[in-house]
């Protein structure tokens, strides 16, 4: 047995009692046919794939393959009218791309609608551009990629077949898609990037998702460049159980997965709010109505995007609030500025110091131009941080990342940038936006009499 496909093995072996054995095998149709750049791993693609099926009984595979050079599209044309596409439990596009010779593309699209199963892998979101019936079928569209990265994707559904095996995160080298056309509520989200696989910038980059089709089912996956990403163990276990999904041959979610609200029972019972549904910027309005609109919401997270020597624009709560207790997640990427205001005046400092190693007047978690954090709790660039701030009349309470930082802290004047100057007011929570990137999450408050 090659060590290539050792992998494949194991998987059978432990596929060896899903199916009765009097179970007819799928019929497959895998299409690697490329009108435009033509990956290396497409040979190992087609082996591994044809590998998994004979070794677990699953499936037998037809192929269709061609490349821009014109040779194999008649191969194309041959194999994928409607008529030929009955013969068919299912349809794979790995690593495709460009606008295949189909010579009926909307029959692609029926015969799924009608019950049959759609899977694609990496490139199959860089075909049919210029067909859109298929991008919104899919889900998302390539975009453009970067260099080749290790990242670790979260695993947002540890219960399906696809990403049972992973554990809350998996880490892959592999070249990392940012897609476009792209709507999370339209699809069940499987594995996620919340923050840009080069640069950190934080934001909503899904990897592999599952969706309804009809009566038929998809899954997609953007990993599959490299081929030892193909003969790994975890990727071609990932695959199996998409396909196997998308067959019918087990169950799982398909339907769009829902944000969350932020709010644990305990919180609900106690009178905490959400500040933030995790799906729009309803409740909250751009600070200038002619600034920079750098802030979106992308997989339940409030995001404020920034280029590289440009200013964003502060974003501001419709509401205003005196006395409260308020919870909140951020994370920025490295060397990021930003602030998380009270009652619009007095701002806590967001702040990537974490080389820094010490507290200091303008570090994370500090009240700017008032105190310093007592002790020096901050996280890397790209983690999550957690705070909790108390503000009762001018005095006001920090816990950063679980660490009481400030305890009843004067701040007897506004620290800097405030909407205002009236101190005993309410006023609005305002999230600084015109210095850097940043992401917050899970905002919610209890006000306090």
């Amino acid at each position: 047995m090659k060590p290539l496909y050792r992998a494949a093995l194991v998987l059978a072996l432990s596929m060896a009692a899903v199916v009765p054995a009097w179970a007819a095998p799928k019929k497959l149709l895998v299409v690697t046919a490329t009108q435009g750049f033509r990956h290396s791993s497409i040979g190992t693609a087609e082996r591994v794939l044809e590998s998994m099926g004979e070794q677990t009984g699953l499936w037998t595979v037809d192929f269709v393959r061609g490349g821009a050079d014109g040779k194999g599209s008649e191969d194309v044309k041959a194999k994928m009218t409607a008529e030929s596409l009955k013969n068919y439990d299912g349809v794979i596009f790995a690593n495709t791309t460009g606008d295949l010779p189909l010579p009926e593309p909307k029959a692609l699209i029926d015969y799924v609608e009608a019950g049959h199963a759609f899977v694609g892998m990496h490139a199959a979101s860089d075909t049919f551009h210029g067909f859109k019936p298929y991008i919104d079928m899919l889900g998302g569209e390539f975009l453009t990629h970067g260099a080749q990265a290790t990242v670790n994707c979260n695993n947002d559904q540890a219960d399906h077949p696809a990403t049972a095996h992973l554990g809350p995160k998996f880490s892959v080298h592999d070249e990392i898609y940012i897609m476009k056309s792209f709507q999370r509520d339209q699809v069940h989200g499987l594995l996620t990037l919340d923050k840009h696989p080069n640069t950190g910038q934080p934001g909503d980059y899904p990897i592999s998702w599952s969706k309804n089709i009809g009566k038929g089912r998809l899954f997609y996956t953007s990993l599959g460049h490299r081929e030892d990403v193909w003969t790994s163990e975890a990727y071609q276990k990932h695959i199996l159980g998409g396909i196997q999904w998308a067959l019918g041959l087990v169950p799982a979610g398909g339907a769009p997965t829902s944000t969350p609200s932020g709010l644990s029972a305990e919180e609900k019972a106690a009178g905490w709010k959400s500040m933030f549904n995790g799906q729009n910027l309803s409740g909250w309005h751009l600070r200038r109505a002619d600034g920079t609109p750098s802030w979106s919401v992308q997989d339940g997270i409030l995001v404020n995007t920034v280029a590289e020597g440009q200013h964003g624009t502060d974003l501001v709560g419709d509401e205003k609030f005196r006395d409260f207790k308020v919870r909140y997640e951020y994370r920025v990427p490295k060397g990021a500025n930003s602030g998380f205001y009270l009652r619009g005046r007095h701002e806590i400092q967001i702040y990537d110091d974490y080389s820094s190693g010490k507290p200091a007047m303008g570090g994370n978690g500090g009240i700017y131009n008032t105190a310093p954090p007592t002790l020096f709790v901050s996280r890397k660039a790209g983690e999550w941080q957690h705070a909790e701030v108390t503000m009762r009349g001018q005095k006001v309470t920090v816990f950063l990342n679980g660490v009481k930082v400030h305890a009843d802290a004067d701040v007897p004047k506004p620290t800097g940038s405030q909407l205002d100057d009236n101190i005993n007011e309410p006023g609005p929570f305002f999230l600084q936006g015109d210095h850097g990137s940043v992401a917050f999450r899970n905002m919610r408050i209890l006000p306090l009499k």
